[in-house]
């Protein structure tokens, strides 16, 4: 069957939701969970995986996490990580050097933690008296925060659980390198690949290009890893765009069939996440207005994209207020689809969402 447009929608949508299954199945699945703070109605790691994980609740991942065979750690983005290729991307070496007042504060603060095992940031706070300072975005915060941050992205460190959303650190044990650079970044750019297939071109070379943050150390090579992803991949010419996949899926299988479900997704959700792609499949422009100015906003502060069937609709934003759940829905063409069984399957969703944010 020939491959259009419609076709590399059903296609994405039904290779991002799987059936669901277990919480550690799911996220060896993904390969990826994107984390954010803001809870609206609920963690955005949260809001992903309860599409995929069987009976999730949120709060779930934090819970579960030490028992599980993950990391949090920095891929194209902050996030979770199965272990296997958290070891891939380390030893991280950053392209530029920490001065030797920097490495001799890092190496006492390493000291502390092996000392303690398990150490809170307060606790290295007050012990060192580090003070504050300036950070990324051109506020202060506490120097201590911002040394083990870095520490926990070099390497020297780990999140070994986190106690009221903090994260608590503990000393990481090293690992060698892998033996073969390019092996290994084949490897990173094919769970990229399976993550968010089907690619755009333009999207695939971004998304390698953002593999200069979870691997600088081979930051020379991804010109090459390019290449060889475009030949491995299979392939296909849409509307005078190159689109990439895994080789061995077939987009046009009659198997990707839409099912009569609501869904609201997380603003990182893998099916959403790409916003080019999304503006070619779905013919609109969504964006994450969460840091926008209020006035400047188009559909809200923490707008969910609503996916009915294999068509992404309009948005939600929801609130818990009282104990109950609060919704603003809003559309693309400025109504709600006529289609029989639409309002029973958002109702659905949305007792769905209640469930999902009763405490375990």
């Amino acid at each position: 069957m020939p491959i259009d447009i419609d076709t590399l929608r059903r296609y994405a949508v039904a290779r991002t939701l799987f059936k669901p299954t277990t919480l550690p199945r799911a996220i060896d699945r993904l390969g990826f969970v994107q984390a954010d703070p803001i809870r609206a109605p609920a963690r955005a790691q949260d809001l992903t995986l309860r599409h995929r994980v069987r009976d999730y609740r949120a709060g779930d991942l934090e819970r579960r996490y030490p028992r599980l065979d993950i990391e949090e750690d920095f891929f194209i983005n902050y996030g979770f990580v199965p272990r296997a290729m958290h070891l891939l991307m380390h030893p991280r070496m950053p392209g530029s050097a920490w001065p030797k007042a920097r490495r001799a504060q890092a190496a006492a603060v390493l000291d502390f933690v092996r000392e303690r095992g398990v150490v809170h940031p307060r606790e290295v706070d007050a012990h060192f008296q580090h003070g504050r300072a300036r950070n990324w975005f051109g506020g202060s915060s506490r120097a201590s925060t911002q040394l083990l941050d870095a520490m926990h992205y070099r390497g020297l460190l780990r999140v070994a659980r986190r106690e009221g959303g903090t994260r608590c650190y503990a000393a990481r044990d090293s690992h060698p390198a892998a033996e073969d650079p390019e092996r290994a970044l084949d490897t990173l750019v094919d769970l990229l690949v399976c993550k968010y297939a089907p690619l755009p071109l333009p999207s695939l070379k971004y998304l390698i290009r953002l593999l200069a943050s979870a691997a600088p150390q081979w930051a020379a090579l991804r010109g090459a890893a390019q290449a060889r992803a475009r030949v491995r991949l299979a392939h296909a010419v849409v509307d005078g765009i190159d689109w990439y996949w895994p080789s061995g899926e077939n987009p046009a299988s009659r198997r990707h069939v839409p099912d009569d479900t609501v869904r609201l997704l997380a603003p990182f959700d893998p099916l959403v996440w790409d916003r080019r792609r999304f503006e070619l499949l779905w013919g609109w422009a969504y964006r994450f207005e969460a840091y926008t100015p209020a006035p400047q906003r188009l559909r809200g502060y923490y707008a969910l994209p609503l996916l009915w069937r294999d068509r992404v609709v309009g948005w939600g934003n929801l609130e818990q207020r009282d104990g109950r759940l609060q919704e603003e829905i809003g559309y693309v063409d400025g109504h709600a689809p006529g289609d029989a069984g639409y309002r029973q399957a958002l109702a659905d969703e949305l007792g769905r969402i209640e469930q999902f944010l009763q405490p375990r």
